[in-house]
């Protein structure tokens, strides 16, 4: 006799196991897909494009040379990244507010500087002269802060006239000598020679990541969803954050199968990640992206301008002596020539390729991390390549010209959608 019992659509069987769990992860995608085209139609691009071109200059140059992303290479890119990386997480904070700090390779040469001499010639103890050279990146941005807050002036005037005087300043403190090394096995030294060799660690920390993006999200979530407001859903919390473990897991196993997890690398993304919370998810970070919105508005709703602009440069100071030290911590020497060169240049452009806008108000800590990882992607894959370094400039600069050009477009399209 035949069976006429009818099984509901999607219903668990003997067969097909537990479609409902499949079906889930798949509108979970769907969902999280439609939000994202959403977004890129409405002008808000966020991540995607740098996350396209990284992609782009990986395959391009691992197809030139096969040892671009080995261990190796991309452990050392890791680190190179950090010093400059450092002073673009200062500098993104300058451009939320729709401003430009100048002075921010200065700084970083005058911190080393005043660390190396201290150190050296003078007998202080490395923990605090490492204190004191931050201090005084921290100083020096306050300085410019209050400057620029007080008066009015644009702060890439303000900065400029700073860039010159902690030149200068620099230069008289390491005096007619010019070098200054550091000892090979000393603490700065350490900061970037250092790696974690258990496997353990690194994988400790791509676990401690992944679950910490869940739970901030699933608690930003909960507040959302109790004030009524648009929230992401449950499952497109768990997407994320698993790939979010996907690809810090990924990363991990490359770092172990050389030398293991650097620390100055483990430096560099608790800092970002503390900075991104300090602004995403705290009143002094609120108000930094209201400035950065209408310092008028901001006037008549009696936020503190002056205080929070002073602080912001304040804090790019206090990232431009770190990211100076972690630089001389490099190459084990301090110089006439530190905090030179496309320093400051690398370091707007790794802002501004992340995805930091030009006009203020948008951006975050991870986009110095994307930007700088794009640049130091660059330079590696012409130096392992030997290609000429007037060509990485070029080909810097053309990134550079249409990130800008994106975030142009992107503002406009926003501004069309009433969202900017």
């Amino acid at each position: 006799m035949a069976d006429h019992t009818r099984t509901e659509p999607g219903a668990p069987t003997a067969e097909s196991g537990q479609p409902h769990h499949g079906r889930a992860v798949a509108r979970a995608m769907e969902g999280w897909i439609d939000v994202v085209r959403h977004k890129l139609s409405a002008g808000e691009l966020g991540a995607v494009p740098v996350v396209l071109v990284l992609a782009a200059v990986w395959i391009i140059f691992q197809s030139l040379n096969e040892n671009f992303l080995s261990p190796r290479n991309l452990s050392n890119l890791s680190v190179d990244i950090v010093g400059t990386g450092l002073i673009a997480v200062g500098i993104v904070f300058v451009l939320l507010l729709g401003e430009l700090d100048l002075s921010v390779g200065s700084i970083s040469g005058l911190a080393a500087a005043v660390f190396a001499v201290l150190n050296v010639k003078h007998g202080v103890p490395e923990w605090i002269a490492l204190i004191i050279g931050v201090l005084a990146g921290t100083l020096a941005g306050t300085v410019q802060g209050y400057s620029f807050a007080k008066t009015r002036v644009p702060a890439f005037v303000v900065t400029l006239a700073g860039l010159l005087t902690w030149n200068g300043l620099m230069l008289y403190i390491l005096g007619t000598s010019g070098t200054v090394n550091l000892d090979e096995s000393g603490l700065v030294a350490k900061l970037t020679s250092y790696y974690f060799t258990q496997d353990g660690v690194a994988y400790g920390v791509a676990a401690v990541g992944a679950g910490l993006v869940f739970l901030v999200s699933f608690q930003d979530m909960r507040r959302r969803k109790a004030v009524g407001m648009p929230h992401r859903s449950l499952r497109g919390i768990g997407v994320r954050a698993g790939a979010v473990a996907v690809t810090a897991f990924a990363a991990a196993y490359l770092l172990n199968r050389f030398q293991g997890l650097p620390l100055a690398l483990l430096i560099f993304l608790v800092a970002v990640a503390g900075l991104d919370v300090v602004l995403r998810r705290t009143h002094y970070g609120r108000q930094v992206y209201a400035l950065g919105g209408s310092v008028e508005a901001a006037r008549r709703a009696s936020l503190s301008v002056i205080r929070v602009q002073t602080a912001v440069l304040a804090v790019s100071g206090t990232l431009a002596a770190a990211g100076g030290l972690f630089l001389a911590s490099r190459i084990t020497s301090v110089s006439q020539t530190s905090g030179s060169g496309v320093l400051l240049l690398n370091a707007i452009a790794a802002a501004v390729i992340g995805g930091t806008s030009l006009f203020g108000g948008r951006g975050t800590t991870w986009s110095a991390v994307l930007g700088m990882l794009v640049i130091q992607s660059i330079s590696s894959g012409m130096a392992i390549t030997d290609t000429p370094a007037a060509v990485q400039f070029i080909i810097t600069g053309g990134v550079l010209f249409a990130a800008v050009v994106i975030d142009s477009l992107s503002r406009r399209s926003q501004e069309a959608h009433g969202r900017a």
